[in-house]
């Protein structure tokens, strides 16, 4: 992995899903997993965060904001080669 980290905008998303009272537990798993590694490029996403990522862009009740979380969340997630 090298050199990806959160952008500014995911990361405003993701301190919004973390603040929202009404977002589910695998909304703020993947925000929170995105927010930490908005200025540590050596961070990358946990198999179980990723998971979670994967089951908030694939719901269609997820707000606008959660899915940026889960995106940048995913996309700084270690490949299964």
């Amino acid at each position: 992995m090298k050199g990806k980290t959160t952008s500014p905008k995911a990361a405003t998303a993701a301190a919004k899903v973390l603040n929202s009272s009404s977002t589910g537990h695998a909304s703020k798993t993947a925000a929170a997993s995105a927010l930490t590694q908005t200025r540590s490029p050596k961070e990358s996403t946990s198999p179980r965060a990723a998971t979670a990522a994967s089951q908030v862009l694939r719901d269609g009740r997820t707000s606008a904001a959660s899915k940026s979380a889960a995106g940048s969340a995913l996309s700084q997630a270690r490949s299964k080669k």
